[in-house]
């Protein structure tokens, strides 16, 4: 029965033999599998790795590319830092674990890392599809709000009446937080929901800024509203419906950054967020800290107590990271701490099963890109329209991201949706980031456009 999760590697083989092409196949079929598809699904076959669908779709997307694209590839400093990061996990996982475990694993994170990245990068920008692929992450993720509703009101995840016939037992448990059900979908949890409602968001408040949409839909016009404010209030509601507080407040902390290039002058908005940040974060901050060190036993409310066991995560966790610190104790080795099942931070978690350096590596690939990002907002300010500047919104995303991979481990789809993101920011800096957007309004035929220009087949972009 679980032969059901190639379903999707199949529609999207049949379509590239039928001349297709990748990029098509690539928006149409592998980003459906991988935001709207369950990531719980397994195919399993003995002496091969499982596969979900959003893995089955990729492997034929991604072989095609590489016929039909290897040449126009470009490298950059963010391919190292990808690559790097694939491979010390799966080094990892091999002297820890063993070969079988490590070629698991290894496919995983080619699978769910390094092909989302290669394909958002080698296709996005120079196949000019920058605003049709965030169109289409946010339409997916607009089509979950039903099923999102669903689970929110009745406590129970829709997409299990599909999904426990063929996969028994699979499906993640609802939770519950202010006696509402916490909205997963198909990323199994609601956090993980969450992070992926965050980038979402962004996106779509971008697209409202820039004017990429028509201004109504045909024949709906709910209240008066345009199309692009119907789908960033639903794209809205999916984060509220998460009740994910990780997520929710690097959504904020997304937005802050955000508004810094919605501006004439960044710089100076800028200083004021550092000035404000200063003033009220470090006693925030502190007030936090005091919040949830109090620990489990005297927590006065649920979400105290949910903040102190993230507290004491690290006090108890720490010194089993540093005794494995260069390569980590494999996925499942570390020793385990009695009555914290779960390790509710994802740079924690990353330190115990892969070591300290790959917990650096990733965060070197967000603030790497978070830097470069900003960077190039600034230097491109101010946009027109304002608040039209793609830099500074995905400079918000990584921010947002760095926050909530705190509260959550990376996993499900979420992982291959990270590097999607990463890919698409690689790439998008690559050929100039805002300098490549025209700075008139809604200017759409400019921005399809764009390609990357013509390089040398290695050439490596540091900027």
């Amino acid at each position: 029965m679980t032969f059901v999760a190639t379903l999707t590697g199949i529609f999207a083989l049949i379509q590239l033999l039928r001349k297709k092409p990748v990029a098509d196949v690539f928006l149409s079929v592998y980003l459906f599998a991988v935001f709207v598809m369950p990531g719980w699904c397994h195919l399993f076959v003995p002496h091969i790795p499982k596969m979900t669908f959003h893995e089955t779709a990729i492997l034929p997307v991604a072989f095609f590319f590489f016929l039909k694209h290897r040449k126009d590839w470009k490298w950059s400093i963010t391919d190292l830092l990808v690559f790097g990061f694939v491979a010390l996990l799966t080094i990892s996982e091999y002297l820890n674990a063993g070969y079988a475990e490590a070629q698991n694993l290894g496919f995983a994170y080619i699978a769910q890392g390094a092909l989302p990245y290669i394909l958002a990068k080698g296709l996005i920008e120079p196949q000019g599809l920058r605003i049709k692929f965030v169109k289409r992450i946010v339409v997916l993720l607009s089509c979950l709000i039903l099923p999102f509703a669903y689970e929110f009101r009745f406590g129970y995840n829709p997409y299990r009446f599909v999904t426990d016939p063929f996969f028994p037992g699979a499906a993640w448990v609802t939770t519950a937080r202010y006696g509402f059900a916490r909205a997963a979908g198909p990323y199994a949890h609601c956090i993980l929901a969450g992070a992926v409602f965050l980038i979402g968001f962004r996106l779509q408040v971008w697209l409202e800024k820039s004017g990429h949409w028509e201004k109504y839909f045909r024949k709906f016009r709910p209240f008066g509203m345009t199309k692009a404010r119907v789908l960033t209030v639903l794209v809205l509601c999916g984060l509220a419906m998460t009740l994910a507080r990780g997520p929710q407040i690097g959504a904020v902390l997304a937005t802050v950054i955000a508004a810094i290039g919605a501006g004439r002058n960044p710089v100076r908005r800028a200083m004021v967020v550092v000035a404000i940040t200063v003033t009220l974060g470090v006693p925030l901050a502190i007030q936090s800290y005091q919040y949830a060190a109090v620990g489990r036993d005297k927590a006065k409310t649920a979400s105290q107590e949910s903040a102190a066991y993230r507290k004491e995560l690290l006090d108890k966790y720490m010194d089993i990271a540093e005794q494995r610190a260069p390569l980590g104790w494999g996925r499942n080795g570390w020793p385990k701490v009695g009555g914290m099942p779960s390790i509710d931070n994802y740079y924690l978690l990353l330190t115990l099963m892969h070591g300290l350096p790959a917990s650096m590596l990733f965060i070197a690939i967000q603030v790497s890109l978070m830097v470069r990002l900003l960077k190039n907002g600034f230097a491109c300010a101010p946009m027109k329209p304002i608040g039209s500047s793609l830099s500074f919104t995905l400079g918000g995303v990584y921010l947002g991201l760095l926050f909530t991979f705190f509260t959550v481990y990376l996993g499900e789809n979420v992982v291959p949706i990270f590097f999607l993101i990463t890919g698409f920011a690689e790439g998008y800096l690559i050929v100039g980031g805002d300098r490549s957007v025209g700075h008139a309004a809604g200017d759409i035929t400019r921005l399809r456009a764009v390609s990357a220009p013509v390089a040398p087949r290695f050439a490596v972009v540091m900027s």
